[in-house]
C-alpha cells in the first residue's frame, strides 16, 4: 500500500471499530480478531467475499429483476435452483467459499437457536442443509447429551467432516449425504432447516415440510429459521430485502412470514407450531408432530 493513503485507510478502520491504534501501531480489535481471522472457525469474511463476487453484481440489476421477475445471478440465467446448486458442488473452490459464507451468515442466529430451543427434551437432531456443520458443532458443545449431524449434498461431506473433526466432535456428529428433493430425510427427534425454505417456490417449500413431517417421530420437532418477514410486512426490512435477494438469485424463491410458515406446517400435518425470535432480524418457527 502506498504510504500516502495508508494512514488514512487504517485510521478509517479505527473509526469503524475494525482496528485499534496504540502508540502508533495498529491491531485487530477483539471482534475483528474473532470474526475476520481466516484461521478461526468464527470467520465471517467469506460472506463478505461472496457478496462482493455474486451479490453486488446481481443487485446492480435489481430494476431488470423487478420488471421481468427473472433472476439476475449469471449462474441462474439458464438453470433451475437445483441445477445451480449441482453446478456449485462441481466447483470445489466455489463450493468451499459458499459453505464458509453460509457459516458466516448463520453464526449469530445459531447462537440464539442453541439457547432458545428446549434441547434437553430431545436426544438427537439433524441439520438439513448443514453446510460445514457450524450449528451441529454449537449444539454438540452446548449439550453433551445430544448426538446428531448434518444432511447435505455428497460434495459437502469432506467440508463437514473436516470442520467437525477440527472441533474434536467427529465421534458425535455424522454426515448424511443426499438430495432433499430426491431422498428421504434422516430420522431424528429434531430436524432443522435454516435458510433453506426461502430458496424454493411454494410447492417445493410445502414438499420439504411434508418430508420433514414424515421423517420425525411422534412428538418430534421441526425448526425452521429464516429472516422471517413480520406478518404485517412493515417492520423487518432485512427480511424483505432477503426476499428481494431470492428474486435476484433464484427461480421461485422468496422469504415469508411466521404466519405463512405455520399455515404450511399445519397443512403438512404438524399439530402445533409457534414463532420465537432469535435475533433482531431472524426468528424460528417450531412445528411439533
Amino acid at each position: 500500500m502506498h504510504p500516502r493513503g495508508a494512514r488514512d485507510f487504517f485510521d478509517a478502520l479505527v473509526a469503524l471499530g475494525l482496528l485499534q491504534r496504540r502508540n502508533g501501531r495498529y491491531a485487530n480489535t477483539e471482534q475483528t480478531d474473532w470474526f475476520l481471522d481466516r484461521g478461526k472457525p468464527s470467520y465471517i469474511g467469506s460472506l463478505l467475499e461472496m457478496a462482493d463476487r455474486r451479490l453486488y453484481p446481481a443487485w446492480g440489476a435489481l430494476t431488470a429483476a423487478l420488471k421481468t421477475g427473472e433472476p439476475q445471478d449469471a449462474g441462474m440465467a439458464e438453470n433451475s435452483s437445483d441445477e445451480k446448486f449441482a453446478a456449485l458442488s462441481a466447483d470445489p473452490e466455489k463450493l468451499r467459499g459458499f459453505l464458509r459464507a453460509m457459516t458466516g451468515i448463520s453464526l449469530a442466529t445459531t447462537a440464539g437457536l442453541v439457547e432458545k430451543f428446549p434441547w434437553r427434551d430431545y436426544r438427537n437432531f439433524c441439520d438439513v442443509g448443514s453446510a460445514e456443520g457450524a450449528l451441529a458443532v454449537r449444539l454438540a458443545r452446548a449439550y453433551p447429551h445430544l448426538s446428531g449431524g448434518g444432511f447435505d449434498l455428497p460434495a459437502v461431506r469432506t467440508h463437514f467432516e473436516s470442520y467437525v473433526r477440527a472441533q474434536g466432535l467427529h465421534s458425535r456428529l455424522r454426515f448424511h449425504a443426499g438430495d432433499f428433493f430426491r431422498d428421504a430425510l434422516p430420522q431424528a427427534d429434531v430436524l432443522i432447516m435454516g435458510h433453506i425454505l426461502h430458496d424454493w417456490d411454494l410447492p417445493e417449500k410445502k414438499l420439504l415440510l411434508r418430508k420433514a413431517w414424515q421423517a420425525l417421530p411422534r412428538g418430534g420437532a421441526l425448526v425452521v429459521y429464516e429472516a422471517l418477514i413480520d406478518d404485517e410486512r412493515e417492520q423487518n426490512t432485512f427480511g424483505l430485502l432477503m426476499s428481494l435477494n431470492m428474486l435476484l438469485e433464484t427461480r421461485g424463491g422468496f422469504d415469508f412470514s411466521g404466519a405463512d410458515c405455520m399455515a404450511w406446517m399445519k397443512a403438512a400435518g404438524f399439530t402445533q407450531s409457534c414463532v420465537e425470535p432469535l435475533t433482531a432480524t431472524h426468528s424460528m418457527v417450531i412445528g411439533i408432530k
